[in-house]
């Protein structure tokens, strides 16, 4: 599967270019296919300027009902340690797939995405 548009952002920052493609790789093919199929997932590198703010376009929600599944990575993700940026990674892309929802009886958003991404193999380092 090819990701080159969900790692294209982050050219600024190879680092965090090949930490983003790690992680996606690594993910179940069934929530790779998911994230391609959907033209509302994308990945983008955080663009904040103190004073003026951010400026990311976001699709509107679908006749479904479904908005936006854009995951936001700051760029100092490539200064953490491996293990913790791939898990930081992990867990936005588990709110990505679980629609910010909860996941079998966990109805906490936070720790649903915790534990989507430590079923992925990615667990909150200590």
């Amino acid at each position: 599967m090819s990701f080159t548009e969900y790692t294209a952002p982050f050219a600024e920052f190879p680092v965090l270019q090949q930490r983003v493609l790690t992680v996606l790789k690594q993910l179940p093919e069934d929530v790779q296919a998911d994230f391609l199929s959907d033209e509302r997932f994308r990945v983008e590198i955080d663009n904040y300027v103190p004073g003026v703010g951010w400026s990311f376009l976001m699709p509107a929600p679908g006749i479904d009902g479904n908005g936006s599944r854009c995951v936001i990575l700051r760029s100092k993700l490539a200064d953490a340690s491996e293990a913790f940026a791939h898990y930081v990674i992990a867990h936005e892309f588990a709110h990505a797939f679980l629609r910010n929802g909860g996941w079998g009886e966990i109805t906490d958003i936070e720790q649903a995405a915790d534990a989507l991404a430590e079923s992925w193999g990615f667990e909150r380092p200590a």
